[in-house]
C-alpha cells in the first residue's frame, strides 16, 4: 500500500499527460518501461537483502549499512534522508500547484502564480508537520482511505474517456481517435526538452519502491512484506501508468485554444493536423494555447467524468506521499544518528514518547523541505531527487552483487529470485541513469558519498556489523595467503619476519618501536606471549588479552599480531611460538628478545633457559636478534602512572626507563646507525639498519660500517668492503677498518670481568674431585677454570669490542652488532651471559644480531 500511493504520486496526475506530449506514446510507454526495469531490479536486490536476517528501522540505509558496512551506509544514511525530505518538497509543490490551478479557474489568485505556490505549499508543510508529530497511529490507517480515493480518481478517469462532450473539444479532447493517436505516437519536444529531460522528470514517480522498506521497524513481519508489497505495487503501478500514458494519447490533441469559436467552417486546405479532421482548427497555438497535452498540467482532470474527484485524487496522492517521505526521512536519520556514524550528528538520536518519535529530526526535515518549497518549480526539484534515490538504489543492487561476491555464510536470503550479475547491472544502470538525468548532479552526488565514505573510512566508527566488506576482505587475505604458499622463498623477497618476545606488548614499548621500524610494510611482526602458571588461570588470561592487546595494537598503529601461549616456562613457549606462529609463507625466521639485564641477581635456571631460547632459535633455522637498552626494556610496572598525573614524582630512574621507552616514536636526527659487521651471517646484519633507514622517522641517519682486518692491508680492505656494499646497493657514509681488533683489553676491564663472574666460577682445582662433579651436576651453569682458560681469547675479544664501541660509536643513535655465539654445551650459561654484558655495557641502544646463515642479500 505505501509503495503504491507513493509511486502513484504528483506525475501521474499532473506531469505524464504533459509526458506523452513531449515525447509521444511510444517513447512514454518506453520511459515507463526503462524506470520499471531499474526498479524491478532494485526492488528484486531489496527483497534479497531485507529476507537475510532481522530488518530494523531505518530502511534503505539499515539495508546498505548491515551489508556494506558504515562507510557506504553513513554515506547513504544521509543522502537518502535528504532526498527524503526533498521529496516532501516535491510533492507538496505538486498539491500546491494543483490548488493554484483551481484558485485561477474561479479567479481567486492571491498575488500571482509561483507566489501562490510558496504560499500554499508553507501552509501545507506547517500541517502535514503537526500530523506527522500528533502520531503515527491514524497515519498509517489514512494510507488505505487515500489509496481508495486514488483507484476511484484513476477509475473517473478512464469513465471520462469514453464520454466526449462537445464542451470539452475546444480544449483538445475528442474521445479514442486513431488520427489523434497516430499523430500523438511520435515524439514532439519543445522548449528544448530532450527524451532524457523527460524520463529525468517522469523518473522520481518511480522512486517510491523503498516506501515500504523505509518503515520496515513499523512492519510486523518485515520479511516477508517487503518482497511481496515491494514487487506487487510495482507491477500494478507499471501497467497503470502505461495504461493512462496510451489512453490519454489517443483522446487528447497536443494544442487546443479552448476557445470554442475555433471550429472550421470552410474546407482549410493546408491543415494537416488531427483536430483539423476534427473540425477544429488550433493553428494559431503556434505562439502559446493554454491546453492541450503540451500546455495543460490538468488534462487528467479536465478529461475525467467528474473533476473534483480527480483534484481529490491530486491531493490525496501528494499528500500522502509528503506525509510518508515526511515521516521516514527523520526515522532514517535518527537510525543514522543512534549508529553513532558521525559524532556531530549525536544529538538528533534522542527520540521521544513511548515510540521512540524523533522530533529533532522532524524539525531538521521540514527546514530542508520548506527551503526546498521556495524553488516551487517541480521540473527543477525532479531531478535533484532523482540523483539521490538514484545513488541508493545502485548502493542496494551493489550490496546484493558484494555480499553474493564474498561468499559469506551468514549470507543466504529466504528470496531466491535475485541473481548477483542482474543486480550488478541494475547498479550499473542506475550510475548511467544519473549521468543521462543530469550531469552536474550526478557528479555532485558522486563526490558527496565518495567524500562521506572517506570521511566514515578515516574516522572509523567502533562498529561491526558482520558487513560484506569484511567478509571480501577475509576472501581476499585467504585467496592471497594460498597462492604465496605455492610460491618458492627467493633470496631477493627476503623480509625479516620477526617473533618478538615481548611478554604484554605495552610492557615494552620500546622494544617494539625499534622492531617496527624495520618491519613495518615489510615483513611480518608477531608479538609472542608467553603466559605461565596454573592452566585454568591462563586460558581465561588469554582469550581476554587476545582482544584488549590487539586492540591496543591497532590504536597504537602498530602493524603487528598478538600471539600468547600457554606453557610451563618460558622455553616451551618459546618452542611452541616458533614452531606454530605464523601462516603458509607469513612465518617468522627472526627471533628478537630484549636484553636479560637482571641476570645476576635473578635465578640462574632463568638465564640457562633464556639462552636455551638462541640454541632452540638457531635449531629451526631462525635469526637471533638481542636488543640491549642502558636503561631498560621493561616499563610494566610503571603502567597506569604516568609522570604527569601520579603525584609523587618517579626516581630518576624510572624517569630515564620511561623517556627511554619513547625514544624510538620520535623522529631520529642527523645522526649515524654504526654496524659492526664482524662475521658473516647471510648479512641479515647488514639488512636491518638498511630497512631502518628507510623509514621517515630515520631517513636522516647515515649507515656508518666498521669491520675487522690486519693493519698492514686496510686500504685493501676498506675498497673490498666499498665495492662489496656498492654492489649490494647499501648507502653507507664512512667505513672504518679496525686493525687493533685483536689486541689485548686494558687490565681495569679485565679485572672488571673478573670480578662480575667470581660468583658464578666453580674453582675445582681447590676442591676435591667428588665434590666438585657433584656440584657441576647440580649447577651446570657454573663457569669450570678449564672452560675460562679455554676460551680466554674470545674473552678478551668481547672486553676489547666494548673498549672499541665506546671509543667509535659512543654518539651513535643506534648500535647493530654481530651476536657472538658459543656452541651448545660447551660454554656454561654464566660465562655467555657474561661476554655479552661485557660487550654491550655502557652503550647507546644496541641491536645483537645474528642470522641463520641463509643468504638475505643478492647482488642482482
Amino acid at each position: 500500500v505505501r509503495c503504491m500511493l507513493n509511486i502513484w504520486g504528483v506525475m501521474l496526475f499532473i506531469r505524464l499527460s504533459w509526458i506523452v506530449g513531449q515525447a509521444g506514446i511510444g517513447l512514454s510507454v518506453l520511459v515507463i518501461g526503462m524506470a520499471t526495469v531499474v526498479t524491478t531490479i532494485t526492488g528484486l536486490s531489496t527483497s534479497a537483502i531485507a529476507t537475510n536476517g532481522f530488518v530494523r528501522g531505518g530502511g534503505a540505509y539499515y539495508l546498505i549499512s548491515r551489508s556494506l558496512g558504515p562507510e557506504f551506509g553513513g554515506a547513504i544514511g544521509l543522502i537518502f534522508a535528504f532526498a527524503n525530505a526533498v521529496a516532501v518538497a516535491m510533492y507538496v509543490v505538486g498539491f500546491a500547484e494543483t490548488v493554484v490551478e483551481l484558485l485561477k479557474e474561479n479567479g481567486t489568485l492571491m498575488i500571482d502564480e509561483m507566489n501562490d505556490i510558496r504560499i500554499i505549499g508553507a501552509i501545507t508543510v506547517v500541517i502535514l508537520l503537526g500530523i506527522s508529530i500528533a502520531g503515527m497511529e491514524w497515519e498509517a490507517k489514512a494510507q488505505i482511505v487515500l489509496l481508495v480515493i486514488l483507484i476511484l480518481a484513476i477509475g473517473d478517469f478512464v469513465i471520462g474517456t469514453f464520454i466526449p462532450l462537445d464542451s470539452k473539444k475546444p480544449k483538445g479532447f475528442f474521445g479514442y481517435k486513431a488520427e489523434i493517436f497516430m499523430e500523438n505516437f511520435g515524439p514532439d519536444f519543445r522548449e528544448d526538452e530532450t527524451f532524457f529531460s523527460v524520463f529525468a522528470i517522469f523518473f522520481p514517480a518511480a522512486t517510491g519502491i523503498l516506501a515500504g522498506a523505509n518503515i520496515s521497524g513499523d512492519l510486523a513481519d518485515p520479511q516477508s512484506a517487503i518482497p511481496k508489497g515491494t514487487l506487487l505495487a510495482i507491477l500494478i503501478t507499471t501497467l497503470v501508468y502505461v495504461g493512462i500514458a496510451v489512453s490519454v494519447g489517443s483522446c487528447v490533441v497536443r494544442d487546443a485554444t479552448g476557445n470554442i469559436n475555433d471550429t472550421i467552417v470552410t474546407e482549410l486546405t493546408n491543415c494537416t493536423a488531427a483536430a483539423c479532421k476534427l473540425n477544429y482548427d488550433f493553428s494559431s497555438c503556434q505562439t502559446k494555447c493554454s491546453y492541450g497535452l503540451m500546455n495543460n498540467f490538468q488534462v487528467m482532470s479536465m478529461v475525467s467524468g467528474f473533476a473534483p474527484l480527480i483534484s481529490a485524487g491530486i491531493f490525496s496522492a501528494t499528500l500522502s506521499s509528503a506525509l510518508a517521505s515526511l515521516v521516514s526521512a527523520p526515522k532514517i536519520f535518527q537510525a543514522l544518528c543512534k549508529d553513532s556514524i558521525y559524532p556531530g550528528f549525536q544529538m538528533f538520536a534522542k527520540g521521544y514518547g513511548k515510540n521512540n518519535e524523533p522530533l529533532r529530526g522532524y524539525i531538521l526535515t521540514f527546514l530542508i523541505a520548506l527551503g526546498f518549497i521556495l524553488i516551487a518549480e517541480l521540473n527543477v526539484i525532479a531531478p535533484i531527487i532523482s540523483n539521490f534515490f538514484l545513488a541508493s538504489y545502485a548502493l542496494i543492487n551493489f550490496s546484493v552483487f558484494h555480499a553474493s561476491l564474498a561468499k559469506s555464510p551468514g549470507w543466504r536470503p529466504a528470496f531466491k529470485y535475485y541473481n548477483m550479475w542482474i543486480s550488478l547491472i541494475g547498479a550499473i544502470l542506475c550510475c548511467i541513469v544519473m549521468f543521462v538525468i543530469n550531469w552536474w548532479a550526478a557528479l555532485l552526488t558522486y563526490v558527496i558519498v565518495l567524500g562521506l565514505y572517506i570521511y566514515v573510512t578515516y574516522k572509523k566508527p567502533d562498529v561491526n556489523w558482520g558487513s560484506s566488506t569484511q567478509a571480501l576482505t577475509y576472501l581476499n587475505a585467504l585467496q592471497h595467503s594460498i597462492r604465496l604458499s605455492g610460491v618458492e622463498d627467493h633470496v631477493k623477497n627476503f623480509r625479516p619476519q620477526c617473533l618478538i618476545m615481548t611478554g604484554a606488548p605495552n610492557a615494552r614499548p620500546a622494544l617494539l618501536h625499534l622492531v617496527h621500524a624495520f618491519t613495518k610494510n615489510v615483513g611480518l611482526m608477531i608479538c609472542g606471549h608467553v603466559h605461565m602458571g596454573p592452566r585454568r588461570q591462563a586460558m581465561k588470561e588469554l582469550t581476554t588479552d587476545l582482544a584488549r592487546y590487539q586492540r591496543w595494537l591497532i590504536k597504537n598503529k602498530m602493524k603487528a599480531f598478538y600471539a600468547p601461549v600457554h606453557a610451563e616456562d618460558l622455553r616451551d613457549g618459546g618452542q611452541y611460538l616458533m614452531q606454530a606462529a605464523g601462516l603458509g609463507r607469513m612465518r617468522p625466521n627472526t627471533l628478537v628478545v630484549g636484553f636479560k639485564k637482571n641476570w645476576r641477581q635473578g635465578d640462574m635456571r632463568e638465564v640457562e633457559t633464556y639462552i636455551n631460547l638462541f640454541h632452540d632459535a638457531f635449531d629451526v633455522q631462525y635469526g637471533v636478534v638481542v636488543i640491549r637498552l642502558q636503561e631498560g626494556l621493561d616499563i610494566s610496572h610503571l603502567q597506569g602512572q604516568d609522570s604527569k598525573s601520579s603525584s609523587s614524582p618517579l626516581n630518576m630512574t624510572d624517569q630515564r626507563l620511561l623517556d627511554a621507552s619513547s625514544q624510538f616514536q620520535k623522529k631520529q636526527g642527523k645522526s649515524n646507525i654504526d654496524v659492526w659487521w664482524l662475521f658473516d651471517d647471510g648479512g641479515l646484519t647488514l639488512l636491518i639498519p638498511y630497512l631502518i633507514t628507510t623509514k621517515k622517522k630515520w631517513k636522516d641517519c647515515k649507515i656508518r660500517v666498521f669491520i675487522g682486518g690486519k693493519i698492514n692491508r686496510i686500504d685493501h680492505d676498506r675498497r673490498a668492503m666499498a665495492t662489496l656494499l656498492s654492489k649490494f646497493r647499501i648507502d653507507f657514509s664512512d667505513i672504518m677498518v679496525l686493525g687493533d681488533i685483536n689486541t689485548k683489553p686494558k687490565k681495569e676491564n679485565i679485572a672488571a670481568f673478573e670480578e662480575m663472574i667470581e660468583p658464578f666460577r666453580l674453582h675445582e682445582d681447590d676442591k676435591e674431585q667428588e665434590v666438585a662433579d657433584k656440584m657441576k651436576e647440580d649447577e651446570p651453569w657454573r663457569i669450570t677454570d678449564n672452560e675460562l682458560e679455554l676460551y680466554k681469547t674470545k674473552t678478551y675479544r668481547q672486553i676489547r669490542l666494548n673498549e672499541l664501541l665506546k671509543e667509535h660509536s659512543s654518539t651513535a643513535n643506534i648500535i647493530v652488532m654481530s651476536l657472538p655465539v658459543a656452541r651448545k654445551g660447551a660454554v656454561s650459561s654464566a660465562l655467555y651471559m657474561a661476554w655479552l654484558e661485557a660487550l654491550s655495557k655502557d652503550l647507546p641502544p644496541i641491536l645483537l644480531v645474528r642470522g641463520n646463515h641463509q643468504s638475505v642479500l643478492t647482488f642482482y
